[in-house]
């Protein structure tokens, strides 16, 4: 039997991993009881949690590595030097990583944190040994080559990240007087923290939640983990559409990093935020109810009630993608014809005809959700 070769340790990872854990578990508790810490500390520990956090989720995920969004010099450079402050490598690596992780999402081969390989492996094992080198190749990232800022950190990310995690936190404690502090706080403890919420995407975001827009690979949604992602929770339908700017599409859905973008658009530093059609996101979520309610019934076929049963919910489905696909078109007729500039009433008469589709749409939605949720009930028949 052939001995699988492991990778070499990552020395640096190593290091990084684990001894910044063991320092805050020693060191934090130690200067609270011996010093305490000033209101000023939780202050800067907030605000560099918070800076640290959206550089990676708005700025290395959704901005450079989907390409969700266009952002001006301003937005950028702050995503550029907290985003170093994050200790997880560039832009340009991280975006290569995870442009990998997508296109062989799952995949124990081609995936840098493939999901299927285990828990502690997504979250952060997989950082200990160097990747293989057809993994761990930088590649798919001209265009983030080509942008002067992104260039410019990754030429001088090492430097960059200790002024960021250990220098501008000393030089802002001594302004106030606590550089122990505000050293522990913002730069030690934010970094641990920071850590495994981003480690917790590429885990627990692909074993705990529920697929509701696709069962293609293990990603899920929870929305419990995008209160410490920054949004990053509503992982399922980041993977069914990665290039959608929001990953909490629902208003309501917690996304700090969908607002931050939206919010920068408004004033010009964000533009062209790319998002996906709601009739698309519909039918998807759709199909996902048919399985759903397929799966709940699968085994009871020989029942002629939920034979039957299935038959409607199938019959149910096609009248509602149909009515999906048809507001879909009304819709892009009535923009295209704002586009022409058509007349005002031949735009008035398309818009309505839009919106009677739509509410036609609404209507078969409550009827196919009324069926499948249903499907409950039927699974549960027991035979006489």
């Amino acid at each position: 039997m052939q001995k699988i070769l492991k990778q070499p340790i990552d020395l640096k990872s190593v290091l990084v991993l684990t001894l910044t854990p063991i320092a805050a578990v020693i060191f934090i508790p130690y200067y609270a009881i011996s010093y305490g810490f000033s209101a000023a500390d939780w202050f800067w520990f907030s605000f560099f949690m918070i800076a640290t956090g959206v550089s990676i989720t708005a700025g290395y995920h959704r901005l450079w590595a989907h390409r969700a969004y266009k952002a001006k010099a301003p937005l950028k450079i702050f995503f550029m030097l907290f985003g170093a402050a994050a200790l997880q490598n560039s832009i340009i690596k991280w975006s290569s990583d995870h442009r990998k992780h997508h296109r062989f999402v799952d995949d124990k081969e081609m995936d840098p944190y493939a999901a299927t390989k285990g828990f502690w492996y997504s979250h952060f094992t997989w950082m200990l040994r160097h990747l293989p080198k057809k993994v761990a190749q930088v590649e798919n990232v001209s265009d983030l080559e080509n942008d002067k800022i992104v260039a410019f950190q990754h030429k001088y990310y090492v430097l960059l990240a200790i002024f960021m995690c250990v220098i501008l936190p000393i030089l802002i404690g001594a302004s106030y007087g606590s550089i122990g502090g505000c050293l522990l706080l913002a730069g030690l403890l934010r970094l641990v923290l920071n850590h495994h919420f981003t480690f917790f995407i590429n885990s627990l975001a692909h074993i705990w939640g529920k697929q509701k827009f696709s069962d293609e690979n293990t990603a899920r949604d929870n929305p419990i983990l995008s209160l410490v992602t920054y949004g990053e929770g509503y992982h399922n339908y980041h993977h069914k559409y990665a290039g959608d700017y929001r990953n909490g599409v629902k208003w309501y859905d917690f996304d700090p990093s969908k607002w931050l973008i939206y919010g920068a658009s408004k004033i010009g530093w964000a533009y062209d935020l790319k998002t996906i059609p709601k009739p698309a996101i519909e039918a998807a979520r759709a199909s996902m109810q048919l399985k759903e309610a397929q799966s709940r019934i699968k085994d009871k076929r020989y029942i002629k009630l939920v034979v039957d049963f299935e038959k409607r919910l199938e019959d149910q489905y096609k009248v509602l993608f149909d009515s999906i696909k048809e507001w879909a078109k009304a819709k892009q007729a009535w923009l295209q014809a704002k586009k022409d500039k058509l007349s005002a009433t031949q735009i008035l008469q398309l818009k309505e005809h839009y919106k009677s589709l739509k509410q036609k749409f609404k209507t078969e939605r409550k009827l196919w959700r009324t069926l499948s949720n249903s499907s409950v009930k039927v699974a549960k028949l027991k035979v006489a």
